[in-house]
């Protein structure tokens, strides 16, 4: 009997601002408008460069969700000649092309006309449902808006986006709001078709936070969590947990099959308390019975379907036949 595929894919991390309109309790990446809070254009070449060097296939944009929003922003968009970040986060994109990497960003909640933008320009694309609940740990922050949010997923499945999702457990959700979470992104991918994974991630406290005094989800708990979304979402959507945050080793045996972006030169922006394990560590984690292979971020079923833009087209087929040489 063939050995459980394990799936990870090797990025570099760009978190192009820490600016954002949300005030989410438990996030300590947010910051305010200053010196330092715009990645420049030569910061992101450089991290740019260090992923083409070690073998990165994947530039994972992020930033605060809306930051033109943000009094003061506007002119740290105008230093770097733009006037919105999302048409600075296309140019970055078409640089990461350039270099041989596949974009896949995350830019909070959007409409269809900027994810239709936005998918010129990468292979896939993400947001975290987090929870369909309105938890205290929301307040402040509207783009947490669960309806605000699904409405994005769903745009993007009428867009044929290859997309990610997840939820963030222990933010002060209960065990039937996950259940209800996970019956969302089940029923929108049924209608579309258009969910790759599904991340469960932990909730980290961290310093300086609202939160950062309170308890993540006990492990037998995220185990429990990790089985309903293996028994509630379809068998083609991967679940994935952050082996940076969590015992990969474990979670892997509760059915997990994703380890998400694991990065050889960026730290994690999010929770950068917490470093990637090698992947070497990764591989010896979920041996015996299951074997660690590299993807792309696009799946393999979406570039199948022809589902990424004509501008990325050779540098998916060339990608795609350089992952499966490496698993012959």
């Amino acid at each position: 009997m063939p050995r459980r595929r394990i799936t990870f894919s090797r990025n570099v991390f760009l978190p192009l601002t820490t600016v954002c309109r949300n005030r989410c309790a438990y996030c300590g990446f947010r910051r305010p408008v200053g010196p330092g809070c715009l990645m420049r254009p030569d910061e992101v070449g450089a991290v740019l460069d260090e992923g083409a060097r070690t073998g990165c296939t994947e530039a994972l944009f992020t930033f605060g969700e809306r930051p033109g929003e943000v009094p003061g922003f506007a002119a740290e968009l105008g230093a770097v000649g733009e006037e919105s970040i999302l048409d600075y986060c296309r140019r970055l994109c078409l640089d990461a092309i350039e270099r041989g990497l596949l974009p896949h960003t995350n830019a909070g909640v959007l409409d269809e006309v900027e994810l239709e933008s936005l998918a010129e320009v990468n292979a896939s694309m993400g947001l975290m449902l987090e929870t369909t609940a309105r938890v205290p740990s929301h307040e402040g922050s509207p783009g947490k808006d669960p309806e605000a949010r699904l409405a994005t997923i769903e745009a993007a499945g009428r867009l044929r986006i290859p997309f990610t999702t997840g939820l963030l457990l222990g933010i002060g959700e209960t065990a039937a709001d996950r259940v209800e979470s996970l019956e969302a992104i089940r029923a929108l991918h049924r209608r579309y078709g258009h969910i790759q994974e599904v991340i469960l991630q932990n909730f980290a406290p961290q310093e300086g936070t609202g939160m950062a005094g309170a308890a993540t989800i006990a492990p037998a708990e995220y185990c429990e969590t990790v089985r309903l979304a293996r028994e509630v979402l379809p068998a083609e959507v991967a679940v994935q947990v952050p082996p940076n945050l969590a015992d990969a080793a474990v979670l892997v045996r509760c059915g997990a099959d994703d380890l998400g972006g694991v990065s050889p030169c960026s730290i994690d922006h999010i929770n950068p308390d917490h470093p990637w394990p090698a992947v070497d560590e990764l591989r010896r984690a979920v041996a015996p019975d299951a074997e660690l292979v590299e993807r792309l971020c696009i799946h393999p079923r979406f570039v199948e379907r022809g589902w990424y833009p004509t501008t990325l087209a050779p540098l998916v087929r060339r990608l795609s036949e350089q992952i499966r040489e490496q698993q012959q």
